[in-house]
């Protein structure tokens, strides 16, 4: 199936975890993708692979916490290929804390990553996915709806994105513009290894995060949600927050 033959894909977080496994699906399926993240050596070895296959593809190296390089994104991308079709807002942060020792800082630097960044980088490419009539997919997280101990900051922050992929979605409906958000469960990639969680937690607390038994989600299953998101396939399909969690919720 090749749903993105002669579209224009923006990836943030693509160096690694479920940004490198979007920015791969959605090449496999004839995407032109412009690759962004601050992991410029990450990007590099995508970039290989990309040449190996033929597919067409921009590294933009980027800062979450700087807003003239999230800006940035779209005009760099639009300037390597004409046009811009799809932005996929994937690139962010976690943390864990005993809510009563978090820092106002690291709550800052939480919503600067997953949310602020997410603003500038979307309000640069609307005007290009107006004139595309395309769609942007939001990666939010199961905790932003439901919440999660000793992850508060995190879950604040998904939550925000949640509602604001949801108001955009209304916002620009009329625009032909559609927004979704992915809202994973537990997912195998290297972002747990990027903090660590208080060792003296409430383990009842916890099995809220962990209701199943299964293995978590690898990214190349969220991916899929994405790509399909992010193609003609749900054309009707507007302001979804779109939930893969192994029954996290239920």
């Amino acid at each position: 199936m090749k749903r993105f033959v002669d579209k224009v894909c923006l990836v943030t977080g693509a160096a690694s975890g479920i940004g490198r496994a979007t920015a791969r699906r959605l090449a496999s399926e004839g995407a032109n993708v412009a690759i962004a993240d601050i992991n410029e050596e990450g990007l590099r070895s995508l970039e290989a692979e990309f040449a190996a296959s033929g597919t067409a593809c921009v590294v933009l190296g980027f800062d979450a916490l700087d807003e003239a390089s999230c800006r940035a994104l779209a005009e760099r991308t639009v300037a390597r290929f004409g046009r811009l079709d799809v932005l996929c807002n994937i690139a962010g942060a976690c943390r864990a804390d005993h809510f009563l020792e978090l820092r106002l800082a690291d709550w800052d630097r939480m919503f600067a990553i997953n949310v602020r960044s997410l603003v500038a980088i979307s309000q640069s490419a609307l005007p290009h996915l107006i004139a595309s009539r395309g769609n942007i997919v939001n990666m939010a997280s199961a905790s932003g709806l439901c919440g999660a101990p000793y992850w508060s900051a995190y879950a604040a922050s998904k939550a925000a994105v949640v509602s604001l992929s949801a108001s955009l979605a209304v916002e620009f409906n009329a625009r032909g513009v559609r927004v979704n958000s992915v809202c994973p469960g537990s997912v195998n990639t290297t972002l747990p290894g990027t903090y660590s969680v208080p060792t003296d937690v409430d383990t009842n607390a916890m099995q809220r995060l962990f209701p199943m038994t299964q293995p978590a989600a690898e990214p190349e299953e969220i991916a899929g949600a994405v790509a399909y998101l992010a193609s003609d396939e749900s054309r009707f399909v507007t302001g979804m927050a779109f939930n893969i969690d192994g029954g996290q919720l239920c």
